[in-house]
């Protein structure tokens, strides 16, 4: 037989297992949100100083970079000598996330989306695909770039 105070009991325990389970779920709604305006702070940042400067901002020491027909590019002394050995005057390189996924330690998450170049010159679009962005959350609670990679394909 249930006595009333252990109905209560099962009953309190019950209520805060499903505060406990929104809490959590509000933070990963939250936190996703910021590594998404993470993300679209670096295109906009890309938009604004160009490719090169945004994503030297943007990937963490250890980061790495991966392109088409190149090895992987390791580190950020490396990524950083492969930017700048090309220009990034004569295009702009925009993206858009579409998804962000927090783990649940909270200290690392991905987004992917879609980016397009844009031809300066012209202004029309000379490449559109689709990217990857691993992050990790740094001590001081801002997302770095882990690795990159994007995969062309989206044009008309």
């Amino acid at each position: 037989m249930i006595t009333k105070s252990r109905l209560f009991s099962i009953f309190a325990i019950s209520v805060m297992m499903v505060a406990a389970f929104t809490a959590c779920t509000h933070k990963k709604h939250i936190d996703s949100k910021i590594l998404l305006d993470t993300d679209r702070y670096y295109s906009a940042l890309s938009a604004e100083k160009g490719m090169n400067a945004a994503f030297l901002a943007m990937f963490d020491s250890a980061g790495v970079k991966l392109q088409s027909k190149h090895m992987p590019i390791e580190g950020y002394e490396a990524i950083k000598a492969a930017l700048m050995s090309q220009s990034d005057s004569t295009f702009t390189l925009t993206w858009e996330p579409m998804f962000a996924k927090i783990s649940i330690s909270g200290d690392m998450g991905y987004t992917y989306g879609t980016y397009k170049v844009t031809d300066k010159a012209t202004d029309s679009i000379s490449g559109e695909g689709t990217y990857t962005t691993i992050w990790m959350k740094k001590k001081n609670g801002k997302w770095k770039a882990m690795l990159d990679t994007g995969n062309p394909g989206l044009g008309k």
